[in-house]
């Protein structure tokens, strides 16, 4: 459907409405036209109470959806066939923006969403879900999911991700809530308010991984997806090319939050790795003491070299340089070394 069929089907609706005054009470209640007004602002618009306005627009609603059950609103069953197949090739559920926007083929604005949801919520075959605290506005299939059944889905996948402890793919997430159709899961996933995914795997909003907020988050997530060590500016790289929010970001602005941010670890000239792969602060003097502490004897400085590396993103110069002129250290045979008294 296109926007302006959608707009078509709006006014065919709106004028099985009789009394003007009822018109405009539903129009500016489901931001049909502009923005969603209140009932106070549409009763002192009127000249009537905020009460008057309740009680009205649910009169109104009740006398439209029995007339939809009769399929007595013209128009509205194409509507609602066209919406149904929408859905079921999402899912079965969506949010409202995210059905607006697969109906009309392109980002929807407030008020197609707002005509969208107006428009479900009175076909018969559809279950408008409200926005709470916990899901977002929505739009399941009746038969698969009212308001009260899609909230208890979204609470088991909830529970489910948290039992987990980490990100996980859709798939993963179905077998642990025991149901057969990961897309179906998904789609449900996508209405929850504490859920959030990236790169294809799903998680607890407040986990950076899926939910980066800040430049600090953003540069982990690249990190622990490139699964090795890299140099700042090509982590600002990466973040630019991203599919992150907010992404236009400085390289300095980088550099700032991987020497603030105890997760990542300078482990060459300007390369940085993620503490948690083993790496650890400090100088390569300070790796080279670490080295030799833990093997507890003297080393040759090819093995020392060799150790050092696993933690160090330098030239074998440098370690060795590091090796033969700090005092700390100290040659006990040929090219063999430990720590001095």
């Amino acid at each position: 459907m296109t926007p302006k069929e959608i707009e078509e089907q709006i006014n065919k609706t709106l004028a099985t409405i009789e009394r003007e005054r009822e018109r405009e009470i539903i129009s500016r209640r489901f931001g049909l036209f502009d923005r969603k007004e209140t009932l106070e602002q549409i009763g002192e618009l009127l000249g009537i109470t905020r009460e008057r306005v309740r009680q009205l627009e649910k009169s109104v609603m009740a006398r439209m959806r029995s007339d939809a059950e009769k399929k007595a609103i013209p128009g509205l069953e194409n509507f609602e066939n066209v919406a149904v197949t929408a859905l079921e090739s999402i899912g079965h559920v969506a949010r409202s923006n995210t059905l607006a926007s697969n109906l009309i083929g392109q980002a929807s604005s407030k008020i197609e969403t707002s005509r969208v949801a107006f428009l479900s919520e009175l076909s018969p075959g559809l279950s408008l879900i409200s926005e709470n605290d916990h899901v977002h506005q929505s739009v399941a299939i009746a038969k698969v999911h009212d308001e009260k059944s899609l909230h208890a889905q979204v609470a088991k996948i909830v529970g489910a991700i948290k039992e987990l402890g980490k990100p996980h793919t859709i798939e993963k997430i179905a077998e642990a809530v025991k149901h057969d159709d990961p897309k179906h899961i998904g789609a449900v996933s996508s209405t929850s308010k504490h859920l959030a995914t990236l790169h294809g795997v799903w998680g607890h909003i407040k986990w950076p991984t899926v939910n980066p907020k800040n430049i600090r988050d953003k540069i982990y997530v690249i990190l622990k997806q490139q699964g090795k060590h890299m140099h700042f500016n090509e982590i600002a790289d990466a973040i630019k090319g991203s599919e992150f929010k907010h992404k236009d970001v400085t390289t300095q602005a980088i550099h700032n939050e991987l020497i603030k941010d105890s997760r990542f670890v300078l482990i060459g000239r300007g390369i940085y790795a993620l503490k948690e792969w083993g790496y650890k602060k400090g100088t390569v003097a300070d790796i080279i003491a670490e080295v030799m502490r833990t093997a507890g004897e003297p080393l040759h400085r090819d093995e020392i070299v060799k150790r050092v590396l696993k933690s160090r993103y330098v030239k074998e110069t440098t370690i060795l340089l590091n090796l033969q002129g700090k005092p700390q250290f100290q040659r006990v045979a040929k090219a063999t070394y430990a720590l001095a008294e």
